[in-house]
C-alpha cells in the first residue's frame, strides 16, 4: 500500500513538525476535515484489513456527510502517525483489535467504545 500526501493541498501538520509517536507507520484512511482543516478525530473505527500495510483504521472528524465521503478527493491514505500528530488522544486506542469503533466524548479528549 502506498502512503501519500497530496501535493496540491496543505496537509497538517507540516513535515518538519511531525513527531514519531508510533513504532510503526502503517496506513489508514482519514478525511480532509482532519488532514487539511485540522479538525480533531471525532469518530474512528477499525476493520479487518486484507491489504499489506493497512492497519484497518479509519478516522473522521465526525461531521462528514455521506455525499462528502462519496467524493474520493475528500479522503486519502495516510500514515497513522500523521493522524496521531493531529489528534494524539487516539494513541491509547490504536492497539484495540478489529472490529471496533469509538466516538469522542463531547467536550473531552476521551473516546467511548460504541462497537
Amino acid at each position: 500500500m502506498r502512503l501519500f500526501t497530496r501535493k496540491s493541498k496543505k496537509q497538517q501538520p507540516q513535515k518538519e513538525e511531525t513527531l514519531r509517536l508510533l513504532d510503526h507507520s502503517g496506513g489508514c484512511l482519514a478525511t480532509n476535515r482532519i488532514t487539511l482543516d485540522g479538525c480533531p478525530v471525532g469518530y474512528m473505527y477499525r476493520e479487518l484489513s486484507d491489504r499489506n500495510g493497512d492497519t484497518g483504521w479509519r478516522f473522521f472528524a465526525g461531521d462528514e456527510e455521506e455525499s462528502y465521503m462519496a467524493n474520493n478527493s475528500n479522503h486519502g491514505v495516510y500514515a497513522v502517525n500523521t493522524i496521531a500528530n493531529i489528534s494524539p488522544e487516539i494513541l491509547e486506542y490504536l492497539d484495540t483489535p478489529a472490529p471496533c469503533a469509538f466516538e469522542r466524548i463531547e467536550g473531552s479528549k476521551r473516546f467511548k467504545r460504541i462497537e
